[in-house]
């Protein structure tokens, strides 16, 4: 029978504040984790996309998330909360999570908890996401943000690859805005979801994860309202200019949907 594919994280070292001692109160000490990472299916076929795998960003972002959960008495405890964040993810067959002090004794002492998916239920990680459609310069919101540029006014030949070309012509308007506002650009669903945890601000370029949507216009206002309901979004804004009215939202559309004033 076929190993299963891994992935994995090794000697990764954060100072956080752990232990059950009063003597570790109040100091922060080295904690080092190494995560392995069985798959639930080969990577095979996945044609080099970042969104077919699972990526590494899930490992060290739960480690993050463990620490910033709470202060933890045991390594056992804060082991646990990070091998639940990793099976949450649906491509995480079983995970073996080991979370060791360096500062305690001249070695290392620590813990190794091996979980498979059905053993352990995560808890729900909330990471709202808003999306903006940027129309026109316009303050941008706190927190995590999507921004979806407008069509950049770029002749189109005619013909089969019309689409084709205006989705590279978005992904170009895209790169420039974010070099305008000094933002990164995201093209994958994993860099979106990482813009989410981190509560950063990016600019989407559409081509990547459209190209294949069926029946999708190569049209941003359509992509926008595309967008905010496949992240699940906190909301949608719409900066455009006065006098261009917002494009109707469907009754049963899930986000709900605002305009923004331009800036002063």
């Amino acid at each position: 029978m076929d190993q299963p594919d891994r992935i994995h994280l090794r000697d990764y070292v954060v100072a956080a504040e752990i232990g059950a001692f009063q003597t570790e109160r109040g100091h922060p000490q080295r904690l080092r984790f190494n995560i392995e990472v069985e798959l639930a299916t080969h990577v095979v076929g996945v044609n080099d996309e970042v969104d077919r795998i699972l990526s590494y960003d899930i490992l060290t972002g739960a480690v993050a998330a463990g620490l910033a959960d709470r202060r933890y008495d045991l390594l056992e405890t804060l082991a646990e909360k990070i091998a639940a964040q990793v099976l949450a993810h649906p491509r995480a067959a079983q995970v073996a999570v080991t979370v060791e002090k360096l500062d305690r004794i001249p070695g290392a002492l620590g813990v190794t908890l091996v979980r498979h998916r059905a053993r352990v239920e995560a808890d729900p990680v909330e990471a709202p996401i808003r999306v903006l459609f940027h129309g026109i310069e316009t303050p941008l919101p706190e927190g995590a943000l999507v921004l979806v540029p407008d069509a950049p006014g770029l002749p189109v030949p005619q013909g089969g690859n019309a689409r084709e070309v205006e989705l590279l012509a978005l992904d170009q308007a895209a790169w420039a805005l974010a070099g305008h506002l000094g933002l990164t650009v995201a093209d994958s669903r994993t860099e979106l979801d990482w813009a989410a945890t981190e509560g950063r601000a990016v600019v989407w370029a559409p081509a990547r994860m459209v190209r294949d949507v069926a029946g999708l216009a190569a049209e941003p206002q359509a992509l926008a309202l595309w967008l905010a309901q496949r992240l699940g979004a906190s909301a949608l804004d719409w900066a455009l200019p006065d006098g261009v009215a917002a494009p109707a939202v469907p009754a049963d559309f899930p986000v709900p949907t605002r305009r923004l004033s331009s800036a002063p």
